[in-house]
């Protein structure tokens, strides 16, 4: 039997199919490797490397919270008060600049005031008219023990008596009110001459003049006019700003860090109130951490630095900072010890920062072993 020759389509579809093959066979060996660049792949060191390499070994801790935020000083207002001037008329003098220490009682200002003067004229008068109260009841207690008066007579003396003496313990206290020194008020005692119309502001607390607010010639409204603000400045009130959750981790008693200024000096401090009403500007609610601040270093109106110390213990996972890198689109991530002897890069979500670790919430578990040291060799030998 005679063969028959091959067709054209009969030799060129085995062709083709072999050629299809083997181009599929090569785009799928120049894929691959490209795949596998884009997985990230374990790290493996040799002895000596893994010399320099050093794990924590990851468990369940007890720890305090730590927020750190901004605040604004503020005088203690426990120990500051605004001085306003007791009687009316123009200032004299003024006897203190702000800066100035001054005591209790010691005078501020000098005021030419007609109700100083009025004052006076009252107690002066009160006291003659209880003098002479009293020495009318004297006697008539006398003749009413002799019956040479009546009894009516002897009630209606005591009465006049009694009724003088609470006008003259009224007129003393207007002068009281009036900060009249005792010198001044044991001299109207004994009926000697004081200066006429002068009244004295006094500070009424211990401390330091931090405010002005007057200068001779200036004509003062008594109970309205602010002379001057006295502080006790050995005490501060740093009124720290919380936000969101952080509110829910500050207590009363929390201890307190303030940093003052940019060469990282601290001051310790306590929380001594957490407020209860937010500030429609800033979105915030302040606490109020009391610092002591015998140098002076703190001042009104200065801003600093605040860290407060949760006093509420938390159970979590913590991390020291020198373990966590950042890739290419500034996510965080760890390398573990995987079962295979090398490294595997995994990502982490970060909570709080307690020192120097962070609180890691997701991506480790209690018993991984993390790399805290050597972590950026690793990563290096990764991307190569």
């Amino acid at each position: 039997m005679k063969s028959r020759p091959c067709s054209a389509s009969s030799w060129r579809t085995p062709a083709l199919a072999l050629m299809i093959v083997s181009t599929l066979a090569a785009c799928s060996s120049k894929a691959a490797p490209q795949a596998a660049a884009d997985t990230p792949h374990n790290v493996t060191l040799t002895a000596a490397q893994r010399q320099h390499i050093h794990l924590l070994t990851m468990e369940r801790s007890s720890f305090h919270r730590r927020i750190e935020t901004s605040g604004v000083v503020d005088f203690d207002h426990d120990r500051a008060t605004q001085v306003l001037a007791p009687f009316s008329g123009p200032v004299t003098a003024v006897l203190v600049n702000p800066g100035d220490k001054v005591k209790a009682g010691q005078p501020l200002a000098r005021v030419d005031s007609p109700d100083f003067a009025a004052a006076v004229g009252a107690y002066r008068k009160a006291l003659a008219a209880a003098h002479a109260a009293d020495q009318v009841a004297a006697t008539d207690r006398d003749l009413y023990a002799h019956q040479a008066i009546s009894q009516r007579e002897h009630a209606q003396a005591q009465s006049d008596a009694a009724g003088a003496d609470a006008d003259r313990d009224a007129a003393l206290q207007a002068l009281l009110a009036l900060h009249v020194d005792p010198q001044t008020i044991a001299a109207i005692r004994e009926g000697k001459p004081v200066a006429h119309g002068q009244g004295v502001i006094r500070a009424p607390i211990a401390g330091t003049v931090v405010e002005k607010s007057i200068a001779p010639g200036q004509l003062l409204a008594a109970g309205s006019t602010p002379c001057f603000t006295v502080a006790d400045t050995s005490s501060m009130w740093v009124m720290a700003q919380l936000f969101g959750d952080d509110l829910a981790a500050v207590r009363n008693g929390d201890a307190a860090t303030v940093e003052v200024g940019g060469d990282g000096a601290t001051m310790p401090g306590k929380v001594t109130n957490v407020g209860s009403v937010v500030d429609p500007d800033t979105r915030s609610i302040g606490a109020r951490v009391l610092v002591a601040n015998p140098d002076g270093v703190l001042k009104r109106q200065m801003y600093v630095r605040v860290k407060i110390r949760s006093g509420d213990a938390r159970t979590g996972l913590l991390l020291p900072v020198s373990a966590v890198l950042r890739d290419d689109e500034n996510l965080p991530f760890v390398y573990v010890a995987a079962a295979d002897g090398g490294y595997a890069q995994r990502t982490v979500t970060l909570g709080d920062r307690v020192d120097d670790s962070f609180e890691i919430p997701d991506g480790l578990h209690a018993g991984d072993k993390v790399v805290v040291d050597g972590a950026i060799f690793l990563h290096f030998m990764q991307t190569q």
